[in-house]
């Protein structure tokens, strides 16, 4: 069953952390908040994170099964840190099966910071798309393995991305959602909620200087589906074998899921 609430609103408004704001402009502002943190991005998410973000990427790594020959698809890419490890593992060792890893992201910004990871990192051959979720400019059955990592929850209309990207899988290929989830044990959920609200702008306003936007990652968090919800809405998308995976205690989770048609 579609859960209406996150699909394309009918009321002309959409939710912007806390705020209901019209549906064309919720592109442009979450835009400006990515702008505004590309230089800072990857160093903020490891003060936000204590580091731990790595631990949670390299999970979504493994777990993806990614082999030489396969073509990947790292959505919502930013920085480029999913993408940079997968371009080494869709070679093999002799070179005779190179895949291709496409990086792709809506923001500009976020794949200059992207481009410029990859080559101080030494990762050629990467090529770089700006795309957006709900309308992928790919073929029909292009990859083998979607990756989307700390981006869904930025999507207007995420019935419409997660049927996109079901559509740019070949058959037998896997899409993995790597995102904030809801906690598990009430008491923790209560603490995680006073860190995000109180502890986490005052790190934007110190590091980033821009208080804002690390405030409304606190409240993207809290409107995004919770595990049980995001796994029913990629079941009526058309996935298959849809399994969650909860990671420090469900702050993050990770859904897998198979396109078998």
């Amino acid at each position: 069953m579609v859960d209406a609430k996150h699909d394309a609103p009918t009321d002309g408004l959409t939710d912007f952390g806390y705020e209901r704001v019209p549906v064309g402009d919720k592109a442009r502002r979450v835009g400006a908040v990515f702008s505004s943190v590309a230089r800072s991005y990857d160093v903020m998410n490891d003060l936000m994170s204590f580091g731990i973000h790595r631990i949670w990427k390299r999970f979504a790594i493994d777990l993806a099964g990614v082999t030489p020959g396969e073509s990947v698809l790292d959505l919502a890419g930013g920085t480029g840190d999913l993408a940079a490890a997968f371009a080494r593992q869709v070679k093999s060792a002799a070179g005779q099966r190179n895949g291709m890893v496409v990086l792709a992201d809506i923001n500009a910004q976020m794949l200059a910071e992207g481009r410029r990871r990859l080559a101080d990192r030494g990762v050629v051959g990467v090529p770089i798309a700006q795309a957006n979720a709900e309308r992928l400019p790919f073929a029909s059955g292009s990859f083998d393995c979607i990756t989307i990592g700390f981006g869904l929850r930025n999507v207007t209309d995420k019935n419409a991305a997660l049927r996109s990207m079901y559509r740019v899988l070949k058959p037998g290929g896997r899409l993995l959602v790597l995102e904030f989830s809801k906690p598990l044990n009430v008491g923790f959920a209560k603490l995680y909620d006073q860190y995000s609200f109180k502890l986490l702008p005052l790190i934007g306003k110190l590091v980033a200087h821009d208080a804002d936007s690390y405030r409304y990652l606190a409240e993207s968090i809290r409107m995004h589906p919770d595990q049980a919800t995001l796994k029913g809405m990629m079941e009526t998308a058309g996935f298959a074998r849809v399994q969650v995976y909860n990671l420090t205690g469900g702050v993050v989770a990770v859904h897998r899921g198979y396109r078998l048609d």
